[in-house]
């Protein structure tokens, strides 16, 4: 349990945890923006109600609790007024059953038992294990596809390929290098980018997923990578999905099946 944070020390633990609950905001909503505002007006609010850290919980559930407080006081997912991709992960969401993908995220991208995603919810543990079986069933039943692979070490690359397989999807080509995988995309493009960021020969799969884009348009990317606090510091453009390595397959199935779902395209400017 976790014990009262000084208010001095408070900004330290939120600093610390705001990479992690801008990746959930984003993945939630389909667009870097958007989800931005989520982990703006929840920081916003802390400012004035810090409350929600004096309740026993662990820092880190405390600090996705205040945000769903907010996400749930808005009542629509992506704000209105959006255009392209985000314009469609909104019509898309609509069509979901209400609260699955927040179950989902918080269960398979961000790690959470299902225990604290109940006290995240503020919902009874047998409702949060009937929308993880509804989320699941939704996300992987929608959208099949062609899926690239850029990974550079080959019991990953295989791992993943398997994977991808049994969720239904074809693995279009597997690549080591940025070469490799701008090759691939040109012969056979694909509907789904599945990257990892540091390659064989040194090579950035940041830098070949922006030059494969450049002919590819609208395709969907996951970027995997051991070190996601790295890439998610809100000074540049960044992915809507990122797992941080090591993986799990649940992860893998999630963030491929939302990907697709919601077409999100946002990359990183190396």
């Amino acid at each position: 349990m976790a014990a009262d944070v000084k208010p001095q020390l408070l900004s330290e633990v939120v600093a610390g945890l705001l990479p992690y609950v801008r990746r959930y905001a984003r993945a939630l909503t389909g667009d870097q923006t958007s989800g931005d505002r989520f982990a703006a007006a929840t920081l916003e609010a802390l400012l004035t109600d810090r409350s929600v850290f004096e309740q026993g919980m662990p820092h880190k559930v405390a600090l996705f609790h205040a945000f769903h407080r907010i996400w749930s006081s808005v009542g629509e997912p992506v704000a209105s007024g959006e255009t392209g991709v985000a314009r469609q992960a909104q019509a898309r969401l609509a069509r979901l059953t209400p609260h699955t993908r927040e179950a989902l995220l918080l269960s398979t991208i961000e790690d959470f038992s299902r225990e604290e995603i109940a006290l995240i919810m503020d919902r009874e543990l047998s409702q949060v294990d009937h929308l993880l079986a509804i989320a699941a069933r939704e996300m992987e039943s929608d959208i099949s596809g062609r899926i690239l692979v850029i990974e550079d070490e080959a019991i990953i690359a295989l791992d993943l390929e398997t994977i991808i397989s049994e969720m239904g999807h074809r693995v279009s080509g597997v690549a080591a290098t940025r070469r490799d995988a701008v090759r691939l995309a040109r012969r056979e493009p694909p509907d789904l980018i599945l990257s990892d960021i540091q390659l064989a020969d040194g090579s950035s799969g940041i830098d070949a997923v922006n030059q494969i884009l450049e002919t590819a348009g609208d395709t969907p990317v996951v970027f995997i990578t051991a070190f996601p606090e790295r890439l998610l510091t809100g000074e540049r453009p960044e992915p809507a999905f990122v797992i941080t390595k090591p993986y799990s397959e649940e992860q893998i199935r999630s963030a491929v099946s939302q990907a697709m779902f919601f077409a999100s395209t946002e990359t990183l400017i190396a």
